[in-house]
């Protein structure tokens, strides 16, 4: 039988992490034990902001729900600013003065072709397409403007300065034969053209924004209002003039009260970021936007038309590295 000794190792005295190591085990502690999630490197410094709309429609309701989920998620300083829309929100992510956005696709097509309002291309990328925005175009019931082509030599809203709407409203104009140099007309915002058709200041307004838009439902439950038809033909002129922005469609019998159904034109709305964002921000933003999907949608209800497999889709835009990278891993 052998006899081998088993050699003892000498003792030596434990030895306690470094000063940096302690410390960052500490934090991880405290946040184990609040229950909150360690702030990703690039969501510190700076606060982060998300460029929205305005009070009264759906780029607002979305974007605050969506700020509140980012910083709690994140314990992170993140903002929503008011704007005027697309153009304006575009330009802002361009300037630095915001790393998001929500924008019509075919604001977004000009943006990158330095097109429309845009003197030269804007260096920025998609995270996602949302959802489909309508085109409204409302008049009180008790008008007797029918369609589209009575709307020369009237008073419209075509939206406020830097906004998306005030693109398309020009569009449709021109698509259904209506020189816009024959119209009065007024740069408004949506809650400046709730107050200015309720008080007969103006006649028309356009909007475009998800169903239902919020500022509308509140109009029509105080007025009588009537969304006009946008014809087949004028939706496909459009299309044809502007890179196929947009698409045929019906408002939904109901809808902000009418009893009729309204022929329609949509547009795709994405949320917008600029080209040099980090992609960890980006996943985890995309993370936030789709694991919150059905909670903002009992706030929103256009947030319920979220879908991964559409949310890729945003021609002529390109994906964001980071956002081709979350959508490779949640596919695969």
């Amino acid at each position: 039988m052998s006899t081998r000794r088993h050699r003892v190792k000498p003792w030596r005295p434990l030895r306690w992490p470094g000063r940096s190591a302690w410390a960052t085990l500490v934090t991880a502690a405290l946040l184990l034990a609040s229950g909150c999630a360690p702030v990703h490197p690039e969501w510190a410094g700076e606060p982060f902001r998300l460029a929205g709309g305005s009070v009264t429609g759906v780029y607002y309701d979305y974007g605050q729900q969506l700020v509140q989920k980012l910083s709690d998620d994140f314990d992170a300083d993140v903002r929503f600013i008011e704007t005027n829309g697309s153009v304006d929100n575009l330009r802002r992510i361009a300037a630095g003065e915001a790393q998001l956005g929500f924008a019509q696709s075919d604001v977004v097509a000009d943006a990158v072709a330095g097109a429309g309002e845009f003197g030269s291309p804007l260096p920025i990328r998609a995270v996602a397409r949302l959802y489909d925005e309508y085109v409204h175009v409302v008049v009180r019931d008790d008008s007797g403007i029918r369609h589209i082509s009575d709307l020369a030599g009237r008073r419209l809203s075509l939206g406020a300065t830097g906004s998306g709407v005030s693109v398309v409203a020009r569009r449709v104009l021109a698509a259904s034969g209506v020189d816009e140099s024959t119209v009065d007309d007024h740069r408004l915002g949506l809650d400046a053209s709730i107050a200015a058709l309720t008080g007969r200041r103006i006649d028309a307004f356009f909007w475009v924004g998800g169903l239902p838009t919020p500022g509308i439902e509140r109009l029509a439950a105080e007025v009588e209002i009537r969304l006009l038809s946008i014809d087949a033909d004028a939706v496909e002129r459009a299309g044809l003039a502007h890179a196929g922005s947009y698409r045929e469609a019906e408002f939904p019998v109901g809808a902000y009260g009418g009893d009729q159904p309204t022929a329609a034109m949509t547009v795709p709305n994405y949320l917008v970021t600029s080209a040099d964002a980090p992609d960890g921000l980006i996943r985890d933003v995309l993370t936030v936007l789709f694991s919150s999907r059905t909670e903002i949608a009992r706030e929103v209800p256009a947030a319920a038309l979220l879908d991964r497999r559409l949310a890729i889709f945003t021609d002529p835009i390109q994906l964001h590295p980071g956002a081709a990278e979350y959508y490779r891993g949640a596919h695969g």
